[in-house]
């Protein structure tokens, strides 16, 4: 029965936003076989100097929500986000980390040279507001265990998006690159475990909730999912631009 909710009640609210996973020509582009290694590489040093901006916050959001669900009387779910909670902790360190190291590795070898300080302090994009904004909203919102369907389609990103993106990175960029990517490998390993959980989470939610407040779980789901679309486009486009100074400086 929990998985006939999540497939009548979910699904069809996220089905748009999975779709555009799969079908953007942004995206296609970033794993195209025959992409520049620059541009892969550009795109990397963007996603993780702005991911930190995005990643640092997550552990108290879901514990946060962990405990506001508690209080709204859902126990199980709420302990288990704030179980949860404790295993994202210090996760954007990693990212601060590899940022450096394929900054390094970029300088080592173009003449345009990169500051890694200076990236991981770039003005945040609207979809990096955004990305803060839906997770403090649905903190304060009537259903704060919609951090559940939040957690679902990020974490799912790891098992359906980041794989390809790491046999990208080794095919076109290299192992020197690869080694240097700690964050999105280790979450392309603990982000199975975590989305059956998060799968598991679910179900018990939607189990619960009435038809009104399940609307609000799956639609704050999609929301998250399509503003982390939007947050990918950016760091694409950062990416081309730095392309562009690139063959400038040349």
């Amino acid at each position: 029965m929990s998985k006939q909710l999540v497939e009548q009640k979910y699904v069809p609210h996220v089905a748009a936003a999975r779709e555009r996973l799969k079908t953007s020509p942004a995206l296609q582009k970033l794993l195209d076989p025959k992409a520049d290694p620059a541009f892969v590489e550009a795109f990397l040093i963007q996603y993780n100097s702005r991911g930190v901006f995005m990643t640092e916050p997550v552990d108290g959001w879901i514990r946060r929500a962990g405990e506001a669900t508690v209080r709204a009387g859902m126990k199980e779910v709420g302990e288990k986000l704030i179980t949860h909670a404790k295993h994202e902790e210090g996760h954007h360190l990693m990212m601060v980390e590899d940022a450096k190291g394929l900054v390094e590795s970029w300088n080592s070898k173009n003449t345009e040279k990169l500051d890694a300080s200076a990236l991981l302090k770039q003005t945040p994009t609207q979809s990096m507001v955004d990305y803060r904004r839906i997770h403090e909203d649905t903190i304060a919102g009537p259903v704060p265990a919609a951090q559940v369907a939040i957690e679902y389609e990020i974490e799912n990103l790891s098992v359906v998006f980041v794989p390809g993106l790491l046999e990208q990175a080794q095919r076109v960029c290299g192992e020197g690159v690869l080694r240097k990517m700690s964050f999105l490998k280790e979450h392309a390993e603990l982000d199975v475990g975590h989305t059956a959980l998060n799968e598991v989470m679910l179900n018990k939610l939607l189990e619960q909730v009435s038809d009104d407040k399940a609307e609000i779980i799956a639609k704050t789901g999609a929301e998250a999912l399509d503003i982390y679309l939007r947050f990918l486009g950016d760091c694409i486009e950062q990416a081309q631009g730095m392309l562009k100074a690139k063959v400038a400086a040349a």
